[in-house]
């Protein structure tokens, strides 16, 4: 009965050593995969920390270009622009760097699609040393672009430079020239005045020792009277006889002066503070009225015309403020005014 059993036993399959080696095999595999997914982890991890290195390094570079192209005063609108374009790279590579991040933190719960995970991580890996290269390529562009700004900005200041000394010996040839000018006006000025005293004391001589003829300054000043009637702006024969006077006086320092100076006789008439009745709305028409009277009157006895000026002051520069009939009669006047032009 025992031999009987014993030969059953030896005749009968054995499974456990097939078992085993299954179990062995599948082990094995399992560790392989998970030496795998470890061995992809350290790479992805590694790479994933040179990302960001290089990221930090592009950013700190990016800072200094934006602090020297802060500087620069030409080609700022490009390089903006480009720079905006290397920000947006750089965005979306960091976009990606996130995204492969992401992918990373999902592959510790997904080790049994490490594989194909492996092969998506490496793509995007791929893409994004594309996209750090083509921002390297900008910068490096970006750099050339400001070395040629710098040349530009030394060219500029060269001739900035050049400018200064031109305008400093400009400014210099324009202060001679205004200190022989203000010689010139002054040595006029001094002609004009000697020709002003003598046709003032011609004026003087000519038109005798009246009250109602007087200086005042540098002019003659006639009372209204002497010319027109109250509140008229036509001229009277006693006043057209001193107007003879003072034509043949002005004929003759016409001749004198040398025609380089340039003069003119100012006619300023002048009235009261009193409103004004009858042909004229206002002091201002009846002081100009008679102004033009008297320059127009001049030049039928044969004084130039561009040698003759004629204004109106109404009432407005009055030579006594008080409120009398002196102090009216003696603000409604004829000045006579030698004058540069």
């Amino acid at each position: 009965m025992a031999l009987a059993r014993g030969r059953r036993q030896e005749t009968g399959f054995n499974y456990w050593p097939g078992f085993v080696d299954a179990l062995s095999t599948l082990v094995l595999a399992i560790v392989f995969l998970l030496s795998v997914f470890l061995v992809v982890q350290f790479f992805l991890s590694q790479e994933v920390t040179g990302k960001d290195k290089a990221l930090q390094e592009l950013n700190a570079r990016i800072a200094q270009l934006n602090d020297l192209l802060s500087l620069e005063k030409l080609g700022k609108l490009n390089i903006e622009e480009q720079l905006s374009q290397v920000r947006a790279g750089l965005s979306a590579a960091q976009s990606e760097r996130d995204r492969v991040k992401g992918l990373y933190d999902g592959l510790a719960g997904a080790g049994n699609d490490a594989a194909g995970r492996a092969g998506e991580l490496g793509k995007a890996l791929e893409s994004e040393k594309q996209l750090s290269a083509r921002a390297l390529a900008q910068v490096e562009v970006l750099n050339q672009q400001i070395s040629a700004l710098r040349r530009q900005l030394a060219a500029l200041e060269e001739a900035l430079e050049a400018t200064e000394k031109r305008d400093k010996e400009s400014q210099g040839r324009i202060a001679d020239l205004g200190q022989r000018l203000n010689l010139a006006l002054a040595q006029r000025v001094q002609e004009l005045s000697r020709y002003r005293s003598e046709f003032f004391g011609r004026l003087r001589a000519i038109l005798g020792d009246r009250p109602d003829i007087r200086i005042v300054g540098d002019r003659f000043v006639f009372q209204s009277e002497v010319f027109f009637d109250t509140g008229q702006a036509l001229l009277l024969p006693e006043g057209r006889a001193e107007l003879d006077k003072l034509a043949s006086a002005l004929t003759e320092l016409d001749k004198k002066i040398p025609p380089e100076i340039g003069w003119v006789l100012r006619v300023d008439g002048h009235t009261d503070r009193r409103p004004i009745t009858g042909a004229f709305k206002s002091n201002w028409e009846l002081s100009s009225a008679r102004a033009i009277s008297v320059v127009q009157y001049l030049v039928s006895l044969g004084v130039p015309a561009q040698r003759l000026v004629a204004a109106g002051f109404a009432e407005f520069q009055p030579l006594d403020t008080a409120n009398t009939e002196d102090a009216y009669r003696r603000n409604r006047r004829i000045e006579l005014k030698l004058t540069e032009r």
